[in-house]
């Protein structure tokens, strides 16, 4: 089974979407081999690199005021929890550019995939670093093997650059407008961070 995940690496509910997929299918049959493919869908790419101040830009971006905010991070958090994920918005500093944290999910090889993802939702959501820095993600890297300064020559290149902007590209041009967005074997889309039940349903359609 495929299933194909687009997502942003600074968008709460795609993480929440994610804890969902991953534990619908562990309660689902073991036997079967399910490949995951991480696609970028790139929110906002006209983030300069070195970010921008993360309340004010969300402020803006929604069009919303300070209490209105809070009532929208108060609910993701209380989601987050919900699904057994730690969203901290107090330690969330800056708006970032998210194609780096893209090159680097790229550049991983895709028995890590996963791990990396999470990796770098966690250095965002959880402990406030700026995943749109070089020297942060290459940190992230070394963790999962990495040659260190290997990466931050990677990363301070064009290296995947193309890469993920034609995917980010792509799934504009297939209708997709918000993340997270699932396919299940090219056929069943899931759009929206979903319930287990949810997920669960629609994996058995094609097992």
């Amino acid at each position: 089974m495929l299933i194909d995940i687009f997502h942003d690496t600074a968008c709460p509910w795609c993480r929440i979407g994610k804890k969902h997929l991953f534990d619908a299918i562990a309660l689902l049959d073991q036997n079967q081999t399910i490949e995951i493919r991480w696609h970028p869908f790139l929110l906002d790419d006209s983030i300069p690199a070195q970010g921008v101040g993360f309340r004010a830009f969300m402020k803006m971006r929604k069009g919303i005021g300070a209490d209105q905010l809070t009532q929208l991070f108060s609910y993701a958090t209380q989601s987050g929890a919900k699904a057994g994920v730690k969203l901290d918005f107090e330690k969330v500093f800056l708006a970032v550019n998210t194609t780096l944290s893209h090159r680097l999910i790229a550049l991983t090889p895709k028995t890590h995939k996963n791990v990396i993802v999470e990796a770098v939702y966690k250095a965002y959501f959880e402990d406030g670093l700026n995943i749109g820095d070089v020297d942060t993600l290459a940190s992230l890297g070394k963790e999962f093997g990495f040659d260190q300064k290997q990466l931050k020559q990677q990363l301070s290149s064009d290296a995947a650059l193309a890469e993920v902007v034609e995917e980010a590209k792509a799934a504009r041009n297939q209708g997709i407008s918000s993340v997270p967005f699932f396919v299940i074997n090219n056929k069943v889309s899931i759009s929206g961070s979903q319930s287990v039940e949810v997920f669960i349903q629609a994996i058995q359609k094609e097992l």
